[in-house]
């Protein structure tokens, strides 16, 4: 039985390895896969198993690369860069329709029109009390949530401009 095929399927790297398969042959098995990243089919097979806990950042960019798998850099810097970590990163990517969709609810006219009246009310006076502390909070919350849909659409972005799969 091949080993390859006993490995949870959760794990991010043999995923992404898979999907790249579809369109490079030689990505099929870990001995391809490992030759084109110059690394030993053992440390491949550690990083797909989930053994080695945190995969050398040198080589996810190379994996994200060759495997035209950009989510693998937001992975990275998102559960292992301490700076990462506090961003507001996508680390999937989803379907250009949901993307889309949310994207363009939160552009909506009127939410960026509260938005705006709301930064406008609290800038007015040039202080920051309680009350204006809730709305400035609120407005955070908002784009936020603006800025998580702006970066699944980037990453879907960067994923089509490497060569869309599907």
């Amino acid at each position: 039985m091949d080993s390859e095929c006993t490995m949870e399927p959760e794990n991010i790297y043999f995923r992404c390895r898979k999907e790249a398969a579809m369109h490079n042959q030689k990505l099929s098995s870990r001995e391809g896969a490992a030759e084109l990243l110059g690394i030993s089919v053992s440390s491949l097979q550690k990083y797909e198993l989930g053994v080695t806990k945190t995969v050398p950042v040198d080589m996810v960019v190379l994996m994200a690369d060759l495997y035209n798998a950009p989510e693998l850099r937001s992975l990275y810097c998102k559960g292992e860069c301490p700076i990462g970590r506090a961003m507001n990163i996508a680390t999937e990517i989803k379907s250009v329709e949901s993307v889309a969709i949310r994207l363009i609810k939160k552009l909506s006219m009127r939410e960026v029109e509260d938005i705006k009246e709301k930064l406008l009310d609290i800038a007015d006076d040039g202080t920051i009390g309680k009350e204006k502390q809730e709305e400035l909070q609120d407005i955070m919350e908002r784009l936020s949530s603006l800025q998580q849909s702006i970066s699944e659409l980037m990453l879907l972005g960067e994923k089509y401009k490497g060569g869309c799969r599907n």
